[in-house]
């Protein structure tokens, strides 16, 4: 059967930490509210929803989302590697079921991205933060836009907030090892798939 797999894009399909580390830190210092400093601070904010942590933090989302924009096209793929072991997976997976990003980045960083790497997308489409700040807003528009039933959706993503929304959505999670968040940092959200190579998501 069909089904539709979601994907978080950082993390899960490019290693980007130390480059947004440092990028929303510069941001956040800018706008004179550099709540945090450290790589650990950082991941600290994707226990939940990024922007919702941020705003907990007392960080002027408005401000910050237009100092970050402009940022986010200076050089934007110095520091970014594509996680090359996926790929081939995305490849068989695209065969038999629908696959689709969503992502606390802006739409169109992924695509530059892709575009730079020469990549080739199997993704029917691109849900970024320009979209919605909300993944399960997004899981939620991608369940109704491809008619598809809870049970046959996945998220596969990398971080404790990815494990949250997904749950919130009401659909199953398979959390990646090779991504942001460590493998006992995920364990303890207990998603329902936790996963070291790709190649175990054509046995999901």
């Amino acid at each position: 059967m069909e089904k539709l797999f979601l994907f978080d894009f950082d993390g899960v399909l490019v290693h980007s930490l130390p480059f947004y580390h440092n990028l929303v830190a510069r941001c956040l210092q800018e706008i004179g509210q550099p709540v945090i400093k450290t790589q650990a601070e950082y991941l600290d904010l994707f226990d939940e929803n990024f922007y919702e942590a941020l705003v907990k933090k007392g960080v002027d989302l408005e401000r910050f989302m237009a100092v970050v924009k402009p940022h986010s096209f200076e050089a934007p793929h110095d520091g970014i590697t594509p996680y090359y072991p996926i790929f081939p997976v995305l490849e068989k997976l695209n065969r038999n079921h629908i696959l689709t990003i969503i992502s606390s980045n802006a739409s169109s960083v992924i695509y530059s991205i892709f575009e730079r790497y020469q990549l080739r997308n199997y993704f029917r489409e691109v849900l970024g933060s320009d979209f919605s700040l909300s993944k399960e807003e997004k899981i939620d528009h991608a369940r109704v836009l491809y008619q598809k039933e809870r049970k046959d959706i996945c998220y596969v993503g990398d971080t404790v907030g990815d494990i949250k929304e997904a749950r919130a959505a009401g659909i199953k999670i398979i959390a990646v090892t090779w991504g942001w968040h460590d493998k006992e940092r995920l364990k303890r959200a207990t998603p329902d798939y936790l996963i070291e190579d790709p190649e175990d998501l054509l046995k999901m």
